[in-house]
């Protein structure tokens, strides 16, 4: 009984990993997500890529996010990596996105990556922006 709860701590300190030098950010990718990125990363033929997640002023509630591959890493961006999946966060986004939980989903009624923000406040009817 006590190796479940065990395993699951473990699990989720493994799925994170700091960049060496790099300033780190909250933002949790599942092993889903980072199993789809990867292989959309293998369709490109490009292994020097990161998926970069950011939010930007927009949409009927005032937040949209971005997704979005990426070769560049900025000034004040911060990194994390899960399972040989960076993350990159610009600095002006890691606050709004502080914990946030992003997950792919594949079933009959929806495909795509979704995003659990614990710091929306509300989103619009069509789930694409937040404030």
């Amino acid at each position: 009984m006590s190796t479940p709860t065990q395993d699951a701590p473990e699990t989720t300190e493994a799925r994170g990993k700091e960049v060496e030098g790099s300033k780190t950010h909250q933002v949790e990718l599942s092993e889903t997500a980072s199993e789809k990125v990867s292989s959309l990363l293998q369709q490109e033929g490009r292994e020097d890529l990161r998926l970069r997640v950011a939010v930007q002023p927009g949409g009927c509630s005032g937040l949209i996010y971005q997704l979005y591959f990426d070769e560049r890493v900025l000034d004040g961006d911060a990194l994390r990596s899960f399972d040989g999946v960076e993350v990159v966060v610009d600095k002006m986004s890691v606050p709004y996105l502080e914990g946030a939980k992003i997950d792919f989903e594949d079933s009959i009624s929806k495909q795509g990556f979704t995003i659990d923000n614990p710091n929306a406040g509300g989103s619009c009817a069509c789930g694409d922006s937040f404030h």
